[in-house]
């Protein structure tokens, strides 16, 4: 039987070292590829930003091919990552919104542009370091299913991804917890067994989200009211892009207690601030669904959802409204729902589909 090829996308990183190592293991003939998609030309800005896109990046995973000894190359994305992900991120911001770049990234970079490249190659699959699995659930439908240590689950990332995506997708890694696959790393002689793992936002690495957003579009953006619920002014915000759903610190404002951001307003640019109880809600409204271990809702339909990266997820009832939105009803009010966040579906251990909050209903 001819060995299926599949492209590993090499991060630099422990866990998409390891995904190579083992699918090399499993009899496939895997090529490496580090996606370029750090903006700066710039060598010494490249390697002060490492995460998964800076030149050091690029030196692990090579050193990393060849102890595997397995092609490897470096293809430049950064036109797509620009466009689907920066400019996605900055508009976001500026309209009020919270985003989750990652989750743009995962759909229309390391997934769309990388596999779109890998079938022209000849590969049959692409591979992720991914703390997940992929499995074809009785239905026919490709799902996305929990790795087995939640601790380092990276599902609700994921829940974008296509039918056609997740046909040819590989996540080994899910099947292990993070000691075992730093463990595996150590005994295959992987120099990166060690690394630490990349935290903040990879194009943003010093998280001042609102200087790179000024930097990037030579705007400033304008100043304007605190206000309470009812339009009341108590102060002034630095402009909007500073400003998150359940926010206490950085708001400068001394009331004599603790108080949150309850509401952006972009039409008013008005922030509304309220008290810790203001945040909690039991339903909210989201759009741009896709569905995965479902192919749709025909009516109501009991799920678990999670409202953002680290939410242990919570009992609630799914509804269709018109035009593709979806109604969330939750058991139990939940805390800081945010616009512009995913919304992300479960049913059991699989991820049911997901979509973009909009905001309460």
């Amino acid at each position: 039987m001819e060995k299926k090829t599949v492209v590993v996308g090499l991060s630099g990183g422990v866990d998409s070292s390891v995904a190579a190592y083992l699918l090399k293991k499993q009899g496939y003939e895997v090529i490496g590829v580090t996606m370029q998609i750090w903006q700066e030309e710039n060598q010494e800005i490249q390697e002060e930003n490492g995460g998964c896109c800076g030149l050091s990046a690029v030196d692990d995973a090579r050193r990393v091919a060849q102890i595997l000894d397995i092609p490897y190359y470096v293809m430049n994305f950064r036109k797509e990552f620009k466009s689907q992900v920066i400019d996605y991120f900055i508009r976001e911001y500026q309209e009020g919104r919270t985003p989750n770049p990652c989750i743009a990234c995962n759909r229309y970079v390391k997934w769309e542009s990388l596999l779109k490249r890998s079938l022209e190659i000849g590969a049959d699959y692409i591979a992720t370091g991914h703390y997940a699995r992929v499995e074809q659930l009785p239905n026919g439908r490709f799902a996305i299913r929990n790795s087995v240590t939640a601790r380092k689950d990276q599902t609700y990332a994921l829940y974008n991804l296509t039918q056609e995506q997740l046909s040819r997708t590989l996540m080994p890694v899910g099947a292990y917890t993070k000691e075992e696959i730093r463990q595996i790393a150590e005994e295959a002689g992987l120099p990166v067994a060690q690394k630490k793992d990349s935290q903040e936002i990879c194009f943003v690495p010093d998280n001042d989200y609102a200087g790179f957003i000024e930097t990037s579009t030579g705007e400033k953006i304008p100043k304007g009211n605190y206000v309470l619920e009812d339009g009341t002014v108590i102060g002034q915000h630095q402009g909007i892009i500073h400003y998150t759903i359940g926010q206490r610190k950085g708001l400068n404002l001394s009331m004599g207690h603790p108080v949150f951001v309850t509401e952006i307003r972009q039409h008013s640019n008005e922030v509304v601030i309220g008290e810790n109880e203001d945040l909690f809600v039991n339903t909210l409204v989201c759009d741009r669904v896709n569905y995965m271990a479902i192919s749709g809702l025909d009516g109501e339909m009991r799920l678990n959802a999670k409202i953002r990266y680290n939410h242990p997820g919570a009992e609630c009832t799914v509804k269709p409204m018109e035009n593709g939105k979806v109604l969330v009803t939750f058991d139990q009010p939940q805390r800081a729902i945010t616009p512009g966040q995913a919304v992300v579906f479960y049913q059991g251990e699989y991820v049911a589909g997901g979509g973009i909050i909009l905001g309460k209903a």
